[in-house]
């Protein structure tokens, strides 16, 4: 449960008032304890200055050498820099309601405020009896929010909350300036956001793109592939790999994929290349990079074929020292909102340093424009916003941090999964004919890295340990249930047996929680109810 503060219950704890202070500060201690956030108002920051001073003078009065106007000001600035440190500014918008209908309209807009809200989400923390009386749904008391029996507090499959609170200032700056310019349609975020990416990457062009999915349809556009023309990739991702190849009239040819980091098997392609193959398509799953070199050599063998890397969730991540997006002929990849660089909404991103394909990626995205209303390509409206773009420039300012943090919560799930894996294949050894109830996919090789946008591992009884790790209040997910050669709509462009090692990950695969502020504690949490699950099969 997160806390907006009255002015006065964040006097009462700012200067330490008596008789309020203590149990003011017992509900802040326990609303944190508790995994909630405390808000101040933006809004009544003047008034929370005004009070601030009002009680030093009062407090005071009595004593022989009082304090100057002055030094009244520098000392109440000095508390207040330190009361609202840990604290969250909840912005103050135009037009929030009427609140000059009501006779005392900064309480008005606390109340209004709060439904911003998810229901039952938030209180609005005071010791005023009228606001008590009269909205007891909407206010508390300290004194009995403290004595409220402490509710369980869940665990996310990602925490995009978390990330949100630490960026607060930097994305309502850049939301309210995209709001201010008006510029909604590549505007100046789009060519920050285009320039910093590609400088980040060091690929030579960044084109925006509405989506992941559009960022690969407007690839396969670029390079003029069509009906009769086929695309290597992998039957192990998500649905837009495949689906855009057969959007342009292509077809797409499956290969293999290799068990240890389910990407596809570098080894196996150059025997499914045809007359009529035009491109290579690998995706970099979970977030570590494909063997990339080995793929590449392969297309430079036969004629130069463009290989398109599908770095949806690998953004940031690196092989052999370059940069995911800047590893083949192109890169693409998505802001997805769960994926490790995301937007709150869909956004993708095209990466190439071909000056030809970023022209045509550019006016392909714009219906094929070359120049207003003059259009030599077939496209598609293809754009990226510039409020996607502002969201994604703020993220980008820790995404690096973010990185790290995730590299780290998925060494602790190792370190601490490795000794529970080792004792259930042996128990496992013991039984003859029972495979292992789970393995660890293997660590990133030396000379890539993954910004492991999930944690995935490999499972018996999948459906039923996912609803014991439900039951306990740990969420889980498949990525992916099975190949896309066993999807129906793609059953006609391969056999299902031609892809076993995919098929046979898709039926084992199943991801744990997995984001950058995943603490040790919740880890512990989720290993500890993942051993009790599968203890019992």
């Amino acid at each position: 449960m997160d806390l907006l503060l009255d002015v006065d219950v964040a006097v009462d704890s700012c200067i330490g008032r008596q008789p309020w202070c203590d149990a003011v500060d017992r509900a802040l201690a326990e609303c944190v304890k508790e995994g909630g956030r405390l808000w101040l108002y933006a809004g009544s920051v003047q008034t929370l200055d005004h009070r601030v001073r009002w009680a030093l003078e009062r407090a005071q009065a009595a004593e022989p050498e009082p304090l100057s106007t002055r030094q009244l000001a520098e000392r109440a600035t000095a508390l207040l820099k330190g009361f609202t440190a840990d604290k969250h500014w909840l912005a103050a918008l135009a037009g929030e309601g009427p609140v000059f209908d009501s006779p005392d309209p900064e309480h008005e807009q606390l109340l209004l405020a709060l439904d911003r809200f998810a229901p039952g989400s938030i209180q609005l923390l005071t010791r005023d009896e009228d606001l008590l009386n009269d909205h007891p749904e909407a206010c508390v008391s300290p004194e009995v929010f403290s004595q409220q029996p402490a509710a369980e507090i869940g665990i996310g499959f990602v925490d995009l909350k978390t990330q949100q609170d630490a960026l607060r200032p930097q994305l309502e700056q850049r939301i309210h300036c995209v709001l201010h310019h008006g510029q909604y349609i590549l505007g100046p975020e789009v060519v920050e956001l285009e320039r910093r990416l590609a400088a980040y990457t060091g690929a030579k062009h960044c084109i925006s793109a509405a989506s992941g999915t559009d960022a690969l349809l407007i690839s396969l556009m670029a390079l003029g592939i069509g009906p009769g023309d086929e695309v290597i990739t992998t039957p192990f991702t998500f649905v837009a790999t495949v689906e855009v190849i057969v959007l342009v009239g292509a077809t797409p040819v499956f290969v293999d994929i290799e068990p240890g980091t389910c990407n596809i098997d570098a080894r196996l392609i150059e025997a499914k290349i045809s007359d009529n193959t035009k491109a290579i398509m690998p995706v970099s799953l979970y977030g570590q990079p494909a063997d990339m070199d080995a793929i590449n050599a392969i297309a430079a063998r036969h004629g130069n074929l463009p290989v398109i890397e599908d770095a949806a969730q690998s953004f940031g991540a690196e092989y052999r020292g370059n940069k995911s997006c800047n590893l083949s002929t192109i890169g693409c990849t998505s802001f997805f909102p769960s994926k490790p660089l995301g937007g709150y909404g869909d956004g993708g991103a095209i990466f190439t340093s071909d000056d030809d394909l970023a022209q045509a990626c550019r006016e392909i995205r714009v219906h094929g424009q070359s120049a207003r209303y003059i259009h030599g390509r077939i496209g598609i409206g293809g754009r990226m916003d510039s409020l996607q773009c502002a969201v994604v420039l703020a993220n980008l300012e820790r995404f690096d941090q973010d990185i790290v943090q995730r590299q780290a919560v998925a060494q602790r799930y190792h370190q601490m999964l490795q000794p529970l894996m080792e004792k259930t294949a042996e128990k496992a050894g013991e039984k003859m004919g029972t495979d292992p109830v789970f393995d660890l996919l293997p660590w990133p090789a030396p000379d890539r890295t993954s910004v492991f946008a999930q944690y995935s591992l490999l499972v018996q009884e999948r459906d039923g340990l996912q609803a014991r790790l439900k039951q306990a209040g740990i969420p889980t997910a498949v990525h992916y249930p099975m190949p896309m050669n066993q999807q129906p709509a793609y059953t006609h462009v391969c056999c299902p047996e031609c892809t076993p090692v995919a098929a046979a990950i898709s039926a084992r695969i199943m991801s744990l929680p997995m984001h950058p502020h995943l603490s040790a504690a919740e880890q512990r949490r989720i290993v500890e109810a993942f051993a009790a699950a599968t203890s019992s099969d």
